[in-house]
């Protein structure tokens, strides 16, 4: 039940861009048609996830013993760095009509904030590296459904007739403030 309640917090009630404001450049940025909206959270979805399990085992099995946990947020750096090139490398190779597909969103994902905040909060909350797995996974999962609605808003509004004042990024952050009160609508759900 706790694994549950920990992945719909994660997804919804502390959505990681909505709720806690991390991830926002690519967020506003790559929102503006739905395909490409997709294609990001799906290449953060599976980057999260990975980074989330792999600088887990790291700071459990190296960074505690060691006694080493001061490096935690370097080290989830470069961690974080060297997967997102691994990941682009292997599917440059293995899988390269993915490779094709995602594009310039690979190497984005290693300046998204939310990835390593996420790291960083899973030590932080206590996590064991099952609930940081479930968190990374899930948070991600709550960033590709806030970037796939604000792309499908974003869509809708460009073909609107709206006050020129409005259009552009002054509709696009009104949007995502609104979606941001939408998601608090949530924060009773769990605690």
């Amino acid at each position: 039940m706790n694994i549950i309640l920990l992945a719909i917090s994660a997804a919804f009630v502390n959505n990681v861009v909505l709720s806690q404001f991390m991830g926002i450049c690519p967020f506003l940025g790559v929102s503006k048609k739905i395909g490409t909206a997709a294609g990001m959270g799906g290449a953060v979805i599976f980057v999260m996830t990975i980074a989330s399990t792999v600088t887990s085992l790291i700071y459990y099995y190296v960074l505690v013993p060691l006694d080493l946990k001061y490096l935690n947020t370097i080290v989830f750096i470069l961690v974080i760095a060297a997967l997102v090139q691994f990941v682009e490398m292997f599917l440059k190779k293995a899988v390269p009509s993915l490779y094709q597909a995602l594009g310039v969103y690979l190497p984005l994902i290693t300046t998204n904030c939310a990835v390593l905040g996420i790291a960083i909060s899973n030590v932080q909350s206590g996590y064991n590296i099952g609930e940081s797995i479930i968190n990374g996974m899930f948070s991600a999962v709550g960033f590709a459904v806030a970037i796939i609605i604000l792309a499908g808003i974003r869509e809708k509004t460009d073909k609107n007739d709206i006050p020129e004042s409005f259009k552009g990024a002054p509709i696009t952050l009104l949007s995502a403030g609104l979606m941001a009160i939408a998601f608090m609508g949530l924060s009773g759900l769990i605690k």
